[in-house]
């Protein structure tokens, strides 16, 4: 993720971040207490789970996914590329805290998850991790 703009940049309005997503990524269905979400998809396929839809995005696609709304998002095989909108800009904050900085600009090789240490991370920036991504 390359945070494109955040708290300091907008005066903590909100935040633009260019996600890179590798194939099959999927992040856990989550839910935003404090900060509105929106995607738009650059590249390849992204599918959205968001309340009780399910939308598959393609490039040119917006999902909008408001605080206090459960989403989860999934890449297929070709993995996305998506320009992540937050407002105000606490999802900036949560990117740094839970990552770390890139020494190079491409995508790493896939790494562990540690599951507790992402759920606490995640609560201390006002989001609750409800569990695995749905399946399709």
């Amino acid at each position: 993720m390359v945070i494109k703009a955040g708290g300091t940049e907008t005066q903590g309005r909100f935040a633009v971040i260019d996600q890179r997503m590798p194939p099959d990524y999927a992040t856990p269905l989550h839910v935003h207490r404090t900060d509105d979400e929106a995607f738009y998809v650059l590249e390849g396929q992204l599918r959205v789970h968001y309340g009780q839809r399910q939308l598959t995005a393609g490039p040119g696609t917006w999902v909008f996914a408001p605080k206090g709304l459960p989403h989860a998002l999934q890449t297929g095989p070709e993995g996305a590329r998506v320009l992540t909108f937050s407002s105000p800009a606490g999802f900036a904050d949560f990117v740094r805290s839970v990552g770390e900085a890139a020494r190079e600009h491409r995508l790493p090789p896939p790494a562990p998850v540690d599951p507790q240490r992402l759920t606490a991370i995640a609560q201390q920036h006002g989001i609750d991790i409800l569990g695995p991504p749905p399946r399709p």
